[in-house]
């Protein structure tokens, strides 16, 4: 197998780790500053208790969210072998394979995995994709998040929509923070705790957002070319990103929204396109990603 680590991938994690690291300091600082020592406290103790969450369970949050249902060789011998062949080409321990059975992925072909390290990783797909691809195509699309799992850009998301998910639930309860929480509340403390929290809390979710997204759509860069290293064949992801597009494209808006909430995760988003700026966009456009997928292969065919 061919494979270049992707050094453009790992630098944008390590400053988006660096950029998050700040946040939360920005998070603590402005809460020890105005807050009591309850309330600090109770702040802090949510904190630590969310990541901790988040951390080691985010994985199963997500399973449980698209109703992934783990299947074994048995059950399903073909994907199951697929996976497998493509994880021993990948160098990669043999993740768990599901189906996604939530209603709204019904007539949604779509893919994605999760799990903080590749030990715990799992590889899910929906019922459409496997009748809507062909094999290759398939393997190309699974071999597409295989490379997710190889290039560990899981974490850095889940540790990323972290700092926006805290940021949100301040923005949502600042007032009553603020009201009962201030350290001089008889003095205006209160009025005090109240602004910086909301400023600070909104400076972190805008940054949290436009951070997690930038890294979302450099990792979809980069497990397609991950996935043409691992399959040597970038047409057939092509070719599958394009049926992919086309079906997701024509499914029902309804559903669509239903699951638009787990976006960064699939192989192409519920929702895309002219809906959302380009800019708070979880994956690039689909004709940046076949440019990217053509230059992989011109660099396949030089070897």
């Amino acid at each position: 197998m061919i494979w270049k680590r992707d050094w453009g991938l790992v630098g944008r994690q390590v400053v988006a780790w660096m950029i998050m690291l700040a946040l939360y300091v920005a998070i603590i600082a402005v809460a020890s500053r105005f807050l009591s020592g309850t309330w600090f406290y109770m702040i802090i103790g949510f904190v630590f208790i969310s990541a901790f969450v988040q951390f080691f369970f985010s994985d199963k949050m997500v399973q449980m969210t698209m109703k992934v249902r783990v299947v074994s060789g048995d059950e399903e011998p073909k994907l199951y072998n697929m996976v497998r062949r493509l994880a021993d080409e990948a160098g990669l321990p043999m993740p768990r394979v599901g189906i996604i059975e939530h209603r709204a992925m019904a007539n949604i072909p779509n893919a994605f995995a999760t799990g903080r390290s590749p030990r715990s990783a799992l590889v899910a797909v929906t019922p459409k994709i496997r009748y809507l691809l062909t094999d290759e195509e398939l393997e190309a699309v699974l071999a597409h998040e295989l490379s997710h799992i190889k290039n560990r850009d899981m974490l850095t998301m889940t540790i990323g929509s972290f700092a926006v998910m805290i940021a949100e639930i301040i923005l949502n309860n600042s007032f009553f923070i603020a009201l009962f929480g201030g350290n001089d509340n008889e003095n205006g403390g209160g009025m005090i705790a109240y602004v910086a929290l909301m400023a600070v809390s909104f400076v972190v979710y805008i940054i949290g957002i436009l951070v997690t997204q930038a890294i979302s759509r450099y990792r979809e860069f980069s497990a397609d070319r991950g996935s043409a290293y691992i399959t040597r064949d970038p047409d057939a992801l092509i070719r599958a990103l394009n049926k992919i597009s086309g079906a997701v494209d024509a499914a029902p808006r309804r559903e669509k929204r239903e699951v638009s909430g787990t976006n960064s995760f699939f192989i192409i988003p519920a929702i895309s396109g002219e809906s959302i700026l380009e800019l708070f966009s979880t994956h690039p456009s689909l004709e940046k990603r076949i440019e990217n997928l053509e230059k992989v292969r011109e660099e396949i065919r030089g070897y």
